[in-house]
């Protein structure tokens, strides 16, 4: 007889509540995210070249366009009968609705026109990104078990968890997301140690890994049917499992020697208040991103709100 499920969701979503104004769990993931890619730039940008105000630039238009794209794809390809009859609440992010592939699309557009801009090569800030990518994702999946937005079907394994707002003990398919971008992450140090020498060797083993391994995830994932059955999210996945890999391909068969870091002069003092100006937007950034509540939009904030109203009336001893 297997063992009987025992772990119950009672998470509160809510960091802090600040007088009604709320700051949310899952935007402090993106806070995090965002942190860690800044600090991972800062460590790297002797191999780089960058000056520190580089580094912060980046990362300021990294983190928009990552806002920008991952919410406008939730928007597009999940929400779109709702927000097609509201147009005027799409910038609403304090309703939530952001997409885990449109943060990747995102941080791909943002880092080809940065390096457009700038006149970097893609593949070199690509690489460099790979490995914060994977810890981003990583981090943010347990902002959506917090939420508890995703669960998988009915099972009786003795790590099933009793979400919120299902029926009975369910896969917890963002835990088990989370590791597998945790061990994407493994898996990236390991080919950085190893020395691959082909630019953009990194970032396609990020690409393969993240859609090959998922599409074995989301198998236990509750994501309903669109075409053939299949949940679009799906696709999604199959798609950078090819691209990953096709990249993969094409690149082993071409190397380049190591890359050279590009020696520049004049960088900001410390204490210039344009290098202040660009860590006092950063920061703006971070704390933005701790008002988003959710994945999701329409239907998820207000059980969000339930979630933590009955969360407050169970710690304080009322009946449930």
């Amino acid at each position: 007889m297997p063992p009987t499920p025992h772990l119950i969701h009672r998470i509160d979503p809510v960091l802090a509540d600040l007088g009604g104004f709320r700051l949310w769990y899952y935007g402090l993931a993106y806070a995090v995210g965002f942190l860690g890619a800044h600090l991972w730039l800062r460590a790297r940008r002797d191999r780089l070249g960058w000056r520190l105000e580089e580094a912060y630039d980046f990362s300021i238009f990294l983190a928009i366009s990552i806002l920008l794209v991952g919410h406008a794809f939730e928007i597009v390809f999940y929400e779109w009968a709702y927000y097609s009859r509201h147009p005027w609440q799409t910038l609403n992010y304090w309703n939530g609705g952001m997409s885990t592939h449109g943060v990747l699309l995102g941080a791909t557009i943002g880092t080809w026109a940065f390096c457009r801009l700038r006149g970097y090569r893609f593949l070199d800030l690509a690489d460099e990104l790979a490995i914060p990518a994977a810890f981003f994702m990583g981090v943010g999946r347990f902002g959506n078990f917090i939420n508890g937005e995703n669960y998988g079907p009915i099972t009786k394994v003795w790590w099933a968890v009793k979400f919120p707002y299902a029926e009975g003990f369910r896969h917890p398919v963002d835990l088990y997301d989370a590791l597998k971008n945790f061990g994407v992450l493994c898996i990236l140090l390991a080919v950085q140690k190893a020395g691959a020498r082909a630019r953009g060797m990194l970032l396609a083993h990020f690409v393969f890994w993240y859609g090959f391994l998922r599409l074995a995830i989301d198998l236990f994932r509750d994501y309903g049917a669109d075409f053939l059955g299949i949940g679009r999210g799906q696709y999604f996945n199959l798609a950078m499992a090819v691209a990953g890999l096709a990249l993969m391909l094409r690149l082993a068969r071409r190397a380049h020697g190591p890359r050279s870091a590009e020696v520049r002069t004049g960088a900001l003092p410390v204490g210039s208040p344009r290098l202040w100006g660009r860590k006092a937007a950063f920061v703006s950034i971070l704390l933005f991103s701790l008002t988003i509540p959710s994945g999701w939009s329409q239907g998820w904030l207000a059980q969000l709100k339930d979630h933590h109203a009955t969360h407050n009336t169970s710690a304080s001893g009322a009946p449930r």
